[in-house]
């Protein structure tokens, strides 16, 4: 049973469904991943997504990751990966991890790309869920699975492959 938690600050514009498109990117990721039945087991599930402003992307990415510069999508997972493997059974709540998404930073790369910013925001969704799930791309092997995986969860989702270059 997953829930998705959303906080959007005031920079991110209220009448987009943020937390609807939040919840299918991530169970779209899950559906891809080797953990489908997170989504719908008995044990709860939860993911918190943070939507907010470059500056406390970039304080954050300064904190963490020693990069003093905003980025598009930060996760912290906070499982360990044998309690994924064991997820499907009974438990108390699984807190995946959190999401953090920079709205400045991902308007910029949504209009480069000249695409939508919720298909955009969908795309690092899955990306950051893929993430806390265990998933990296720190070599070219590792890279590739987990780009084949965001995009068949994007494809759940209706939105075309971010990788391929435009026509």
């Amino acid at each position: 049973m997953l829930e998705v938690a959303i906080d959007a600050d005031g920079e991110w514009d209220s009448s987009t469904g943020w937390e609807q498109l939040a919840e299918a990117a991530a169970r779209a990721a899950i559906a891809e991943s080797r953990f489908p039945a997170l989504a719908e087991g008995e044990r709860p599930v939860e993911i918190s997504v943070r939507l907010t402003g470059d500056e406390e992307v970039r304080q954050l990415n300064a904190e963490w990751r020693d990069k003093d510069k905003p980025t598009n999508v930060l996760s912290f997972p906070l499982v360990e990966p044998e309690e994924l493997t064991s997820s499907a059974q009974d438990g108390p709540e699984l807190m995946l991890g959190d999401i953090v998404l920079a709205r400045g930073v991902c308007v910029r790369e949504a209009e480069d790309k000249a695409i939508p910013l919720a298909d955009h925001a969908a795309h690092l969704l899955v990306h950051g869920t893929l993430h806390l799930l265990g998933y990296d791309h720190g070599d070219d092997a590792d890279a590739g699975d987990m780009e084949a995986r965001e995009v068949r969860a994007l494809a759940r989702l209706g939105i075309r492959n971010p990788y391929e270059e435009a026509a």
